[in-house]
């Protein structure tokens, strides 16, 4: 598969660059897909969360009525659950929710994506390109001139480049990343995919081994 290379003003250029059929043209793996968006979101979780128990409630422990006789359920405590105020039964405690995930399936699951996103025409190859100065007006001419300024973007980098990143920081539907740093998440969340020129040979050689 041979994708057309564009410049930042949106031109077609002479070139043309070789999208692999193994990671552009592959067959794609919906269940991969899913366990690696779930791996990654779960990676996110803070797990900080914590309710207290009826153990670990400041209120009194003197007994609230009399045992028998009063028509309701017996009550030895205002600390539990079942009054206002009383400690909460099986809570939410701290915790991690990340879970190993394979290497290979994470492989797949990348290469399902991208390869969802060829048939759905979502991948632009971009001419490498660098800004002088971080400037976010640079970034959004730039999208303005591919018709991308109303959608979501992910634009790939083959190194890290700190005037480029600056410059989408500032910008809620638009994500820079380099090709070393790629995941599911963010290919399958975007809209469109940028990839700069330099990166596809990086993501061969990560993803076609």
């Amino acid at each position: 598969m041979q994708a057309e290379v564009l410049n930042i003003s949106g031109k077609k250029t002479a070139k043309k660059v070789d999208l692999v059929d193994a990671i552009y043209a592959a067959e794609p793996n919906d269940h991969s897909i899913y366990l690696d968006v779930k791996h990654f979101l779960a990676a996110q979780r803070q797990g900080t969360h914590k309710a207290k128990e009826r153990a670990e409630i400041a209120r009194t422990t003197k007994k609230l009525k009399r045992q028998k006789g009063t028509g309701g359920a017996r009550a030895g405590s205002m600390k539990s659950p079942v009054f206002v105020g009383g400690g909460r039964a099986f809570g939410p405690k701290p915790r991690d929710y990340s879970f190993k995930l394979n290497k290979k399936v994470k492989r797949l699951a990348r290469i399902s994506a991208l390869t969802y996103k060829a048939k759905e025409n979502a991948i632009t190859v971009l001419e490498d390109f660098n800004f002088e100065a971080p400037k976010t007006k640079n970034f959004v001419d730039l999208l303005k001139n591919l018709n991308f300024s109303d959608k979501k973007t992910l634009v790939v980098l083959g190194d890290t480049n700190k005037n480029v990143y600056l410059s989408s920081r500032n910008l809620e539907r638009s994500k820079v990343v380099t090709a070393s740093e790629l995941n599911t998440y963010d290919i399958v969340n975007a809209q469109n995919v940028i990839l700069a020129e330099s990166s596809v040979k990086v993501i061969e050689s990560i993803l076609n081994k």
